[in-house]
């Protein structure tokens, strides 16, 4: 998986300096669908199970799971099963003959699931997203590690990037300055406060 600065050059490659996305396969070593899907996205896409967990032992009985775990949800809170209450049931009622864990850890994976919340993304024009990270550069042919501040407009996925030797205070508001005077625009918040609060910018 590429990291963030791979990104963010190659973002900068395509968007800022207004190469190809081919151009930017070449020079960087990657595939074509790399490059852009790196295009697509603003920051590296996290890891996605594209199959479900193989559970061969546990798996005829994963129905009887379900059905006592839906049934759960109109019993009162203590006469509701623990995974040790399903294990038994599921040894003496169904012939089960696996392990206990195998059995708590499904149970934990379907309550945790029932409880999940999504909440929609929205991001209107002038919201920003900041970031470090760390990448390789040359400096008076010495080949060194930077500490590049990184901005982001996830409405257009217009990026900013800018290289420190350090990742400070100092670092981290003139990034700010900086970024805000690339794409036009002035902070409408204090950058330290918003950056303690650990939220996003609002550029306007």
């Amino acid at each position: 998986m590429y990291g963030l600065d791979n990104y963010a050059a190659v973002r900068r490659f395509v968007f800022v300096e207004g190469h190809s996305e081919r151009e930017a396969a070449r020079v960087f070593g990657l595939a074509r669908k790399t490059v852009a899907k790196m295009c697509r996205f603003s920051a590296p896409p996290g890891y996605q199970r594209t199959k479900p967990i193989e559970r061969p032992t546990l798996g005829p009985f994963v129905g009887v799971i379900d059905a006592i775990l839906e049934s759960d949800k109109q019993a009162p809170a203590k006469q509701r099963h623990t995974a040790q209450r399903i294990f038994e049931r599921l040894k003496a009622e169904h012939g089960y003959a696996g392990g206990l864990t195998v059995v708590k850890d499904y149970v934990r994976e379907r309550k945790v699931s029932a409880r999940e919340t999504f909440v929609p993304l929205a991001h209107p024009p002038g919201h920003a997203q900041v970031d470090f990270g760390e990448a390789i550069g040359v400096i008076g042919g010495v080949r060194q590690k930077v500490h590049v501040f990184y901005m982001d407009l996830p409405h257009s996925d217009a990026p900013f990037m800018k290289a420190y030797p350090a990742e400070t205070t100092e670092a981290f508001l003139d990034g700010h300055v900086s970024a805000c005077a690339f794409f036009g625009r002035r902070a409408a918040v204090d950058p330290v406060r918003q950056h303690e609060a650990g939220g996003g910018q609002d550029l306007r």
